[in-house]
C-alpha cells in the first residue's frame, strides 16, 4: 500500500471515529452518573463549570477533547506492540531526546508516556491504535497545555513532519502550528505535584464516587497527568493544568488491562 493511500485511509478511519464523540462521552458520563452538562463543559479547582466554551471549559466537550468509540472486537494491544509503535513514531519526530518510558494498554487503544532521558521531565503523551498499529499524539491536554511539544503534537497530528493527515494537510494550512521547540520552556510550575493531587481528587469526588487519585502525577511541561482508582483497580486518567488546577477528565481509553514501566 503506498503513503498516499494509506494516509487517506488513516484520516477517513479517524473522522469515522470522530462521529461518536458525543456517544461514547455520553455513555461514560452515564455509567459513572455525570450530569448532562458534563458533555459541554469542564473542571476548575474553584467548581464545575458546565459550558461549551470560555474560560475554565476544558472538560471533555466537543471543542475541549473528545471520546473516540470503543473498539470492542479488536484484540487489545500487547505492552511491545504499542512499544514499537511509540519507537517507530519517535524516529520520525527528529527531536533526540526523548524516549518511551511508560505504556498502559487499554482495550481502546494504549496510552505512551514520552520522557526526556537528560532533565527526566514528561514530554508527551501518545495513543496506539490497535487496529493500524499507529502511534498519534494524545489530544486533550497534551496539545492544549503542552508549553514545549504542544505545537509538535498539533503538528504531528494534523500534517507536519510527515503527521496522520499526511505532509501539509494541515487545519489552518501548511501544518498551522509553529512547531518550534523552546529551549527555555521551565518545568516548574505554581501547582505543585501534592496539590495537583488535591485538585484531582476534588474533581473525582464530585463525579466519581469511591475513585481515588493516584499518588504519583507525571509532570509535563505545563501540566500533570495521573490515573485514578476504583475498587482497587486503575479506572481511568485525568490531566491537572499546572498553573490554574483545572482538571480534564480522558474519556478515550477504555477499560485498562495492564502497564509496564520500561527501562
Amino acid at each position: 500500500m503506498n503513503n498516499t493511500l494509506r494516509n487517506t485511509l488513516i484520516v477517513i478511519a479517524v473522522l469515522a471515529l470522530a462521529v461518536g464523540i458525543f456517544a461514547a462521552g455520553g455513555m461514560f458520563a452515564s455509567a459513572y452518573g455525570f450530569g448532562a452538562g458534563w458533555m459541554m463543559g469542564g473542571y476548575s479547582n474553584n467548581g464545575y463549570v458546565p459550558r461549551m466554551m470560555g474560560k475554565n471549559s476544558f472538560g471533555p466537550g466537543m471543542m475541549g477533547g473528545s471520546g473516540y468509540g470503543s473498539n470492542t472486537n479488536v484484540a487489545p494491544l500487547s505492552i511491545d506492540q504499542a512499544k514499537t509503535a511509540a519507537e517507530s513514531y519517535l524516529k520520525t519526530v527528529g527531536v533526540d531526546d526523548l524516549q518511551v518510558s511508560e505504556v498502559m494498554v487499554f482495550d481502546n487503544n494504549a496510552y505512551v508516556v514520552v520522557t526526556e532521558p537528560s532533565t527526566g521531565n514528561g514530554a508527551f503523551e501518545l495513543l496506539v491504535d490497535p487496529v493500524s498499529l499507529i502511534a498519534y499524539p494524545e489530544f486533550g491536554p497534551n496539545m492544549m497545555w503542552n508549553l514545549k511539544y504542544g505545537g509538535l503534537n498539533h503538528s504531528q497530528m494534523m500534517g507536519g513532519r510527515n503527521g496522520m493527515m499526511g505532509r501539509g494537510a494541515g487545519m489552518m494550512g501548511g501544518n498551522g502550528w509553529d512547531t518550534t521547540i523552546p529551549s527555555d520552556v521551565s518545568a516548574e510550575m505554581s501547582v505543585t505535584p501534592e496539590k495537583a493531587i488535591a485538585y484531582a481528587q476534588e474533581y473525582l469526588d464530585a463525579n466519581i464516587n469511591g475513585a481515588v487519585a493516584a499518588t504519583d502525577p507525571i509532570q509535563f511541561y505545563g501540566y500533570y497527568t495521573l490515573d485514578f482508582e476504583k475498587d482497587g483497580k486503575v479506572a481511568g486518567m485525568l490531566s491537572v493544568n499546572g498553573y490554574n488546577g483545572q482538571v480534564f477528565l480522558h474519556t478515550w481509553h477504555g477499560n485498562f488491562i495492564e502497564e509496564s514501566e520500561i527501562q
